[in-house]
């Protein structure tokens, strides 16, 4: 049989890019764009053969690998197999990250000569400054994206590990909306914050009369994400009893309504989340293992704010365009060095509330350090001295230290009650007077 001839290869390939619906370009070994199909020109613009695909994406003056970037067309050539990447390119909506696969195609020869790049554009996140979308650029952040992009179009459960604060439901629903499932519902379940008893209702519902008070059926959230996404959020407060329960759901893809005997069936996608070690919880008999391995069939781990410094700008300037939309405020070098120094126990979450804090406290259009006030957040400053403030009434100094005290335990309030000696209850009714719960 004649070999197909490198015209024929070339145009088999072009038809191949044009039949997709991502963007995506071919390229020759020397990195030159040789064709581009419809989704390509649209997101990247229409003049693209000739240009090499650094100069588009990256506006760089030579490739990736020599700029600083991990380069896939280079990793192929060295390993011979496919790669792929998390970049940000610039689009004609500006700079975004895009999701890169690479895979090389051979010549009539058999020599490796071509390559397809094809892009997916990650929805809801941001390289630049965005009020409503995950936002970042650091090594980290860029880690933890492709591993959410990774993941997000399959139907494997996800376990999502991190300190408190560093946005698990963001990028929870970021992984929904990047799925299958986008268009059902993405149900979040705060799991801390429920009693065992209330727990097992609010998951599966109940039957009318299945308890004092139950005067209908009422569904429960598991049958309320109907083809959607469940996220629960602080699996690790479970208790084993209500384990057990959600183990039979993972298994059975059933579940039963709170004085009720007909098995109801459950459609969903699984994401989890949690601040607590998991492991050392099954290794302590805390957290049940069969259930472990399956939440954590695709574990991923979200860096704290500390771990990804670079991205501290970028987050300030994109929450005071959320917190104060209507004022063009801006931080001070001396504000942005603060922050940039700071360690942020409670991570996003802490560098939220300190800029909303700032925007009230400022009256012009420039954030200050005082307006940041740092020091009055820092528990380390707090554990030299507690008490190196002017006097004040009792039952203020008690709500100030109770905002601190909840930085340090944000989603276990059983915890915090237990430090503090007091029961859930008064911590309920003491933080309501502290935070807007």
């Amino acid at each position: 049989m004649t070999p197909p001839s490198n015209a024929n290869n070339l145009a088999s390939l072009r038809n191949m890019i044009d039949a997709l619906d991502d963007p995506c370009i071919l390229i020759d070994r020397q990195y030159q764009i040789l064709h581009a199909n419809h989704a390509y020109r649209m997101a990247f613009g229409e003049d693209a053969i000739g240009h090499s695909c650094y100069e588009l994406s990256h506006s760089y003056e030579r490739p990736c690998d020599l700029a600083g970037e991990t380069c896939p067309l280079a990793a192929t050539l060295a390993s011979g197999e496919p790669q792929r990447v998390l970049h940000v390119h610039h689009t004609s909506s500006g700079a975004q990250h895009v999701d890169v696969e690479l895979s090389p195609f051979s010549d009539a020869n058999g020599d490796v000569t071509y390559f397809i790049e094809r892009m997916k554009l990650i929805p809801h996140t941001s390289s630049e400054a965005s009020p409503d979308k995950l936002v970042g650029q650091s090594a980290p952040f860029r880690r933890m994206l492709l591993m959410a992009s990774r993941v997000a179009r399959s139907h494997a459960a996800v376990l999502l590990l991190g300190e408190s604060g560093t946005g698990k439901e963001e990028l929870a629903k970021s992984i929904h909306d990047a799925s299958q499932r986008h268009h059902k519902p993405f149900v979040p379940v705060d799991c801390s914050s429920l009693t065992e008893s209330l727990l097992e209702s609010e998951l599966f519902g109940h039957e009318k009369g299945a308890f004092t008070g139950a005067t209908q059926r009422k569904q429960g959230l598991v049958e309320a994400a109907a083809g959607g996404t469940l996220f629960l959020d602080e699996v690790g407060d479970i208790p084993l009893a209500q384990q057990v329960k959600l183990l039979r759901l993972l298994e059975s893809g059933t579940f039963r309504r709170v004085g009720g005997v007909e098995p109801v069936k459950a459609s969903f996608r699984l994401i989890s989340a949690t601040h607590r070690p998991l492991t050392e919880m099954v290794r302590a008999g805390e957290f049940r293992t069969d259930l472990y391995y399956r939440l954590a069939t695709f574990p991923i781990e979200l860096p704290a704010l500390r771990q990804r410094r670079d991205d501290i700008p970028l987050l300030a300037k994109a929450m005071l365009q959320r917190v104060a939309p209507e004022r063009d405020l801006a931080l001070s070098p001396a504000a942005l060095a603060q922050l940039m120094n700071y360690d942020f126990p409670g991570n996003i979450r802490e560098l939220r509330n300190i800029i909303e804090r700032a925007s009230l406290l400022a009256d012009g259009q420039l954030i200050e350090p005082d307006h940041l006030a740092l020091s009055a957040t820092d528990p380390a400053t707090l554990a030299e001295n507690p008490f190196q403030c002017p006097l004040i009434p009792l039952e203020q100094l008690e709500q100030r230290y109770l905002r601190w005290a909840f930085l340090q335990y944000p989603q276990d309030r059983a915890a915090l009650a237990r430090q503090l000696g007091i029961s859930e209850r008064t911590l309920y009714r003491k933080l309501g007077k502290s935070l807007p719960l």
